[in-house]
């Protein structure tokens, strides 16, 4: 794998640094087949209420709703529909918005309020906390026993309380998750590997947690949460930008019970662009790790059994993957200059590989096959796809879990939705973008492509598919994040259609 020269202190640096990211991403692979094989042996279990309610409990609905007007209307008409008794339903509409939809949202409330929904429009000019704190303030005067919470771009299916509300006569369960669904997972490639992204984590992580003990997460919506156990867990805080898993933490090491029902499906909208899902992508990560920092050390003091530790551990440390893969990215050229021999691809890289890549692709591909048990196979030409979007969130995730280790605050930045499946407009809900970070993606690209044929010329034929998967995965990263503001400059100078705006162009209804 090396050459037989004798190594100087910057050899034995890279060499070290490049076993220890290696080893780490082996950690994380592992446990992703730990994971697949956790599924396999729970997917079978049913779940069921132990009994049901003789008389059903007041549900109060919380929709925490920031500037999205594109949706919002088609959220109100959709939690109009639930099937529940009018007189045990109060739906909250918690409403942060500084643009048109506090008025949209004015008058459909009004109407609504007119057909005898218990429904009131809760309007805030702070925003202190953002979407926790507006959570808090929604339950300080919310009548509710139980709460469900619906982000904005979700549409509920109508029998979700009923078939939700009966499994909390059990007193120890906190939460009911339903699984969910992607109403525009088709209409691109982002859409359908982000689609397949999240199915990996809410079909074969949640199951697997959820169904062997394991501590697992409240996805911040399309849940149904028991009030007593919010208050008893310390309410919603916004110390982290990840609000729904710190909850999920503090809840679970108290005792409580959470239950995932993956047969359940809320279907929401995807980011239909890149800028949008990498900003999604970057507040996740963050939020992750800040998370960690605030509860990692407290619970592993805990006397909790130690399979428990260890998935909380990996659970809450897993972008660090993205950190290590960023330092990967700068260590793959010495590997460049020449192919290892056969014995060296069969027992150092073969292992690795199977660790790593093979588990990576064993894991989206059970997804496939758990979601679309009869057609899964038709998919599977998107996996490739599916591990250059990883790749490429790199930079951008690194930084996140960077910002987060040096305690960077940054504000909750919503991600646009259109409520039409298209990728919004430069000027629609234009979240704040950079031109660096996607100049340093295409240059990660260049750099791999330049690599990519140096291992041709030298004939390591082994390393080719995964230099150019690099250079590949980066490129479509920058090159995507690049066109809103390339679109933006255009219409700038008069070259480009002027964008609409949300009330112009939202298809509402």
């Amino acid at each position: 794998m090396w050459s037989s020269a004798s190594f100087g202190l910057g050899d034995i640096l890279w060499a070290v640094s490049y076993v220890t990211v290696t080893l780490v991403f082996c950690a994380f692979g592992f446990h992703r087949w730990c994971i697949v094989r956790l599924y396999h042996r729970h997917r079978r279990e049913v779940q069921a209420p132990r009994e049901r309610f003789a008389e059903l409990p007041v549900v109060t609905v919380q929709l925490p709703i920031f500037n999205e007007y594109c949706v919002a209307q088609r959220l109100l008409a959709a939690v109009a529909a639930l099937d529940y008794p009018r007189d045990r339903l109060e739906v909250q509409v918690l409403d942060d918005s500084t643009d048109a939809t506090r008025e949209l949202l004015e008058a459909e409330v009004e109407a609504l309020r007119a057909q005898g929904l218990d429904i009131v429009h809760l309007h805030r000019t702070d925003r202190i906390g953002f979407k926790a704190g507006a959570l808090e303030a929604g339950m300080q005067v919310a009548r509710g026993e139980f709460i469900l919470i619906l982000d904005a771009d979700f549409i509920p299916a109508p029998d979700l309380l009923q078939r939700t509300v009966h499994f909390f006569t059990d007193p120890q369960v906190a939460l009911v998750q339903s699984r969910w669904g992607h109403l525009n997972r088709n209409e691109s490639l982002l859409t359908r590997a982000q689609a397949i992204l999240l199915d990996g984590h809410l079909v074969l992580e949640q199951v697997a947690r959820s169904r062997s003990g394991r501590f697992f997460n409240f996805n911040g919506t399309a849940g149904l949460w028991r009030r007593r156990a919010i208050e008893e867990s310390g309410g919603w805080q916004h110390d982290t930008l990840t609000e729904d898993l710190d909850l999920s933490y503090r809840a679970q090491v108290r005792g409580w019970r959470f239950l995932f029902l993956p047969d359940l499906v809320t279907p929401a909208e995807l980011p239909a662009d890149m800028a949008g899902f990498k900003s999604q992508q970057h507040r996740w990560a963050k939020g992750s790790i800040q998370t960690c920092r605030k509860l990692l050390p407290v619970l592993w003091r805990l006397p909790l059994p130690w399979w428990q530790k260890i998935e909380a551990f990996v659970h809450l440390t897993a972008n660090f993957a993205y950190l290590t893969l960023a330092c990967l990215c700068l260590l793959l050229d010495p590997l460049q200059a020449g192919g290892g021999g056969w014995l060296t691809f069969l027992f150092v890289e073969l292992p690795v590989f199977i660790l790593a890549s093979g588990s990576v692709a064993c894991f989206y591909a059970t997804a496939l096959w758990a979601v679309y048990p009869g057609t899964w196979w038709r998919q599977i030409w998107l996996l490739p796809v599916v591990v250059a979007l990883g790749i490429g969130l790199a930079l951008s995730n690194a930084k996140a879990v960077i910002e987060a280790l040096l305690g960077l605050e940054s504000p909750f930045v919503r991600t646009p939705k259109t409520g039409t499946g298209e990728a919004p407009k430069p000027r629609r809900y234009a979240a704040a973008r950079t031109i660096l970070l996607p100049l340093a993606e295409l240059l990660l690209a260049l750099h791999f492509a330049r690599y990519t044929w140096l291992a041709i010329g030298v004939e390591n034929w082994k390393a080719v598919p995964f230099l150019a998967l690099f250079a590949a995965a980066f490129a479509w990263v920058g090159l995507a994040s690049l066109w809103p503001l390339l679109a933006a400059a255009l219409e700038r100078a008069g070259w480009r259609e002027r964008a609409a705006s949300p009330e112009e162009s939202c298809q509402v209804g």
